[in-house]
């Protein structure tokens, strides 16, 4: 049961209004895959608080209906 990358990618939108996100589909099966979010909301914290925010909008996805994802995350420059 894989997500589509449109549906991961509205997720993290809604949970972290704002945010600048970018799919990319590593292997090609809808498993495994990397995003680019960066967001003001970002700003101040430490990298595993930044990728908690993007765990968290994805509501309980990830290891299950999301098998894998790569996360680079930063405040805007």
């Amino acid at each position: 049961m894989a997500m589509n990358p449109g549906d991961i990618e509205d997720m993290i939108k809604e949970g972290i209004p704002g945010a600048r996100v970018v799919i990319r589909d590593l292997a090609g099966d809808g498993d495994h895959y990397a995003a680019e979010v960066v967001s003001e909301a970002f700003r101040g914290k430490s990298r595993v608080q930044q990728h908690k925010m993007v765990y968290d909008a994805l509501q309980g996805k990830m290891g299950g209906v999301l098998h894998a994802l790569a996360l680079q995350t930063s405040a805007p420059d």
